[in-house]
């Protein structure tokens, strides 16, 4: 079968620039090319005939001949022969194809877009900050000490001794990755010269060692909202490790912990109170003084005859929302006490009081009769 002529394949005029046959070629190979046509069976036959074509018409010396001989040019020893374009000139063709190696899978590989390597950001930091209750109550202002890396002000971050600049890196041109022909492809690797910073430093600053960037301690005023929680997570945009030879700074993340409180359990918003009363008032009814988150006192009625655990809601009296959203409410929890250490006549007042008050324990009264029916069922 007769070959077709090579501008034909590349559909370009035998009068073509050496840029139109490139521009045409990338064209055609990625038009054709059998990972994008993998429903096509000769869609393999054909790139490898737009290789050859180019591979032949961007070199001058060999267009010359095709121009004058045709075909002809490459058989029987003139131009050295082919192979189906894949045979003696494999490493033309991977040439070849590494011009539109770009285009197809520039992105992945990193070769479209392939910039001076850029400066490293820095790490972001945590920071653990301890409040009181009260504090994420009402919100405050702390200052916080934070060990970090800071840009260093004698080369202002460049990593140069003053009066120095950083030096292209004389083995990627500061690409920061060298190129590696294998086969049909074209790898990149971190160029082993400068580890993919894209320069050098000849000279180094004194004071970073040319790290650009140097270890202390800095003071930050932190504003906490009122309505914080363990593990409330505040960001400091920029506040973190100063980044590599003039990279941009990480950020700051304060983790919120918020203490124990001695007299208040907290649930979200709402704060529960656990506050103990006398038997007798627990009995008879009165009012108690509970505290509130604020610092302020409120009274409150205790119903007669309380059990412990009988809860009173106080609206309004608990936390505020993080970031508005309303008030929880503070629940006050009854603890009756027992009392201890009697004297002889109050140990003489109960005993009577006991005898006189048998059906006076509802709660005693209903347990002991289903104890009695349980024995009752387990005899018969």
């Amino acid at each position: 079968m007769a070959k077709r002529d090579y501008y034909e394949i590349l559909g370009i005029s035998v009068h073509a620039s050496a840029e139109e046959i490139k521009k045409a070629y990338r064209r055609k190979a990625k038009e054709l090319h059998p990972d994008r046509n993998a429903d096509n069976p000769d869609a393999e036959a054909l790139f490898k005939e737009v290789n050859e074509a180019y591979e032949i018409l961007k070199d001058p010396e060999k267009r010359a001949a095709y121009d004058r001989f045709g075909h002809a040019a490459f058989e029987g020893g003139m131009g050295g022969g082919r192979s189906g374009g894949f045979g003696a000139q494999g490493a033309d063709f991977a040439s070849a194809f590494s011009d539109v190696f770009d285009d197809l899978f520039g992105d992945f590989m990193g070769q479209r877009n392939a910039a001076r390597q850029r400066a490293a950001r820095g790490s972001d930091l945590r920071y653990n900050l301890r409040v009181t209750l009260e504090d994420a109550f009402n919100g405050v202002q702390k200052t916080i000490r934070v060990p970090t890396s800071v840009s260093c002000e004698e080369c202002s971050g460049t990593g140069a001794a003053s009066g120095t600049e950083p030096s292209i890196c004389p083995t990627c041109s500061g690409m920061g990755k060298v190129r590696a022909q294998q086969g049909f492809f074209t790898v990149e690797r971190t160029c082993p010269t400068c580890g993919g910073m894209g320069h050098m430093i000849k000279d180094p600053c004194k004071a970073c060692h040319g790290q650009g960037r140097i270890e202390k301690e800095r003071a930050l005023s932190v504003n906490i909202p009122a309505g914080v929680e363990t593990g409330t997570r505040i960001r400091l945009a920029g506040e973190g490790e100063a980044g590599l030879r003039g990279g941009p700074p990480g950020d700051l993340y304060i983790f919120i912990e918020v203490e124990e409180h001695p007299l208040f359990q907290r649930d979200g918003t709402d704060l529960y109170c656990r506050v103990p009363v006398s038997m007798t008032k627990a009995a008879l009814g009165g009012d108690v003084e509970v505290p509130t988150i604020d610092g302020g006192r409120t009274r409150v009625k205790v119903p007669a005859g309380s059990q412990s655990g009988k809860q009173m809601r106080l609206r309004g009296k608990g936390m505020p929302a993080l970031r508005g959203g309303g008030v929880g409410d503070m629940y006050i929890e009854l603890q009756v006490e027992t009392p201890v250490n009697l004297t002889a006549r109050q140990k003489e007042l109960l005993r009577e009081f006991e005898e006189i008050s048998n059906d006076n324990n509802p709660a005693g009264s209903k347990f002991f009769q289903t104890v009695k029916s349980f024995w009752e069922s387990m005899k018969s």
